[in-house]
């Protein structure tokens, strides 16, 4: 596929999904200005993250550490704000910190304490999303909503760290906009203890109307704008 032909490609997914979250913000009565499209970038090669940019993407997501630092290498010279949307092992926590703007899956106070470690050595402030889990599946991540308050508390209190919000994943087979309703519940109790704490990182390809209806601010999309995913080799 020759350069062109691909960023055709990217075009038009990308005006599909435009044109679906334009019709979902005039369902909700909401401005399109509120919302953030994040084009998560995993498996996809930099020369995407590139064209992307060009038609005019700012934020790019990923989640995987090794993929996601090299890319950001690579494409340093692009304005882009970097997000890191999947799970996050403490050990990594000096390399992200490194590229990432935004963390969205912070789980754990320990975690919190690693970034911001990490964060203030290098002299940055990095924000992060307190990852709530919307259901009982341990390995997709995310504290249980009666421990959504403290570790909000750990992360704004933690040097190098912003607060910025919360983030949740749909549960597998459930209805989402249910599990978004519950969402934005938590996202309020937040940000009556943490007024700038403003985010709600919730929506994909799949659900994204649903995380719009319920005052998604921040939509984590690839394969609506890639294309289906090929597999990640090393």
């Amino acid at each position: 596929m020759t350069e062109t032909t691909r960023r055709d490609e990217i075009a038009a997914g990308l005006a599909r999904v435009e044109a679906e979250i334009a019709e979902a913000c005039r369902a909700a009565g909401r401005d399109r200005k509120e919302l953030t499209l994040i084009a998560v970038t995993k498996t996809y090669p930099a020369s995407d993250v590139r064209l992307l940019a060009g038609l005019g993407v700012t934020d790019v997501g990923e989640n995987r550490d090794q993929e996601a630092s090299a890319k950001a290498r690579e494409c340093a010279d692009l304005n882009l704000s970097w997000h890191f949307v999947g799970q996050l092992q403490t050990n990594k926590a000096r390399s992200v910190v490194r590229y990432a703007d935004v963390v969205h899956s912070v789980d754990r106070p320990r975690l919190a304490e690693a970034l911001g470690r990490e964060a203030a050595g290098a002299g940055r402030r990095v924000t992060c999303l307190v990852q709530i889990a919307l259901d009982d599946d341990p390995d997709r991540g995310g504290v249980r909503p009666a421990g959504a308050a403290a570790l909000a508390e750990a992360i704004a209190g933690t040097e190098g760290l912003v607060l910025g919000g919360v983030m949740a994943v749909a549960p597998l087979g459930a209805d989402p906009g249910r599990a978004f309703a519950k969402l934005r519940e938590i996202a309020q109790e937040v940000r009556e203890a943490h007024p700038g704490a403003d985010v709600i990182s919730a929506g994909m390809s799949g659900d994204m109307s649903q995380a719009i209806a319920n005052g998604a601010t921040h939509l984590r999309v690839g394969t609506a704008l890639l294309g289906r995913r090929k597999p990640f080799v090393r």
